[in-house]
């Protein structure tokens, strides 16, 4: 999905913007409206922090564009949330969540984006990352099959043997999309062994192309692609890991996956950094929490009208796999715990307990 910001930095008011730009900015003026008085206080924030000061970029790698798992990273920037905490998050796209941790921990980025059982393989492999705040609280998955494969393939199990398409890899870590599809295969009696994983990553052309080209038969995909790749008829829905009751009853609880980490080196050195990546990411999970699918979208302004029609109808299905205030609930935490020793046997797995890569400093805590 290709995202615009009509405004990178702030969203001035337009009178604001036409002594700066000397010119009215209708896009704006309808973004005001959306908002209401709260985002507009944040937005004047954001014109009193940059008045005063250039905005310091933060560089933060993300699997995407367009994954619904970390949208709210996109919004904070295009909602001038970064703007209002001094900040201007610099976003680059990678093709999953593994690939981001590693641009991070390379310092090609100070933060990342990712599942954050795929987070814990890192840590239980030595590396220096940590949750600073969560994006969901379910898995955010739905898993889709190559059309022609409809009267074949009728329940998960039936995907033994077959090919199925995850997010990509790197050196030490298998992404959270894979962790999480060894589990549903494992609950239908298939062990990993018996199907093939290939990288499919996170656009959605390559994700088409995969599935029409009979590369892979099945694919642990992301909204608003799966619902997009249906629409279009190269894939039919298997099952959909997007319902809070369905992850309660699949995982014994609700499931933090989308997060944003960073290094310990950071956190030691750079606190006040994290603080305002925290604080944005919280007030834009605030904003989703209490505007319509539509705002959502007017806000990001995807780019083709495909993309536009298919992020709304993914919203007005899911809004709710959201945190809906950027606090960090233990209880979540404990369920990703549970199932990331169900999914790895690893001697260093099994000594890592989740809980030792979070700080909740910043973004608090719940049950």
């Amino acid at each position: 999905m290709r995202l615009t910001h009509a405004v990178r930095k702030n969203s001035y008011h337009p009178k604001a913007m036409g002594a700066l730009l000397g010119k009215t900015n209708m896009n704006l003026h309808r973004r005001h409206v959306l908002w209401g008085a709260g985002a507009l206080a944040m937005q004047r924030a954001g014109l009193a922090a940059t008045s005063t000061a250039t905005l310091q970029r933060v560089a933060i790698a993300v699997p995407g564009p367009g994954n619904l798992l970390f949208l709210p990273i996109t919004l904070a920037h295009a909602l001038g949330a970064d703007a209002a905490e001094g900040i201007e998050l610099d976003i680059r796209y990678v093709g999953g969540g593994p690939q981001a941790f590693q641009e991070m921990l390379d310092k090609n980025t100070d933060f990342s984006a990712g599942g954050l059982a795929a987070l814990g393989l890192q840590r239980a492999n030595g590396k220096p990352v940590v949750c600073i705040a969560p994006t969901t609280r379910v898995p955010a998955y739905t898993l889709v099959v190559r059309k022609q494969l409809e009267r074949s393939i009728k329940k998960v199990r039936d995907l033994s043997g077959r090919v199925v398409g995850v997010k990509g890899h790197v050196p030490g870590g298998r992404s959270t999309s894979q962790l999480f599809t060894e589990y549903v295969l494992s609950q239908a009696g298939i062990t990993a062994d018996r199907v093939n994983f290939v990288s499919v990553g996170q656009a959605f052309d390559s994700q088409q192309a995969a599935l029409v080209s009979g590369t892979v038969d099945a694919i642990m995909g992301d909204e608003p692609f799966a619902s997009r790749l249906v629409k279009e008829k190269a894939a039919f829905v298997l099952a959909d890991y997007h319902r809070l009751d369905e992850t309660k009853k699949l995982l014994g609880g609700l499931f933090l996956n989308g997060h944003v980490a960073t290094r310990e080196d950071v956190i030691a050195n750079r606190p006040d950094v994290v603080e305002k990546v925290v604080k944005a990411l919280k007030h834009t999970l605030a904003w989703i929490h209490k505007h319509t699918p539509q705002q959502f979208v007017d806000a990001l302004q995807p780019g083709s009208p495909e993309e536009r029609s298919a992020l709304r109808d993914s919203l007005a299905m899911h809004k709710d796999i959201y945190s809906p205030d950027g606090t960090i609930s233990l209880d979540q935490v404990a369920t990703v715990n549970r199932f990331l020793h169900a999914t790895d046997s690893s001697e260093n797995v099994k000594a890592l307990d989740l809980i030792r890569v979070i700080n909740t400093r910043w973004a608090g805590t719940a049950p």
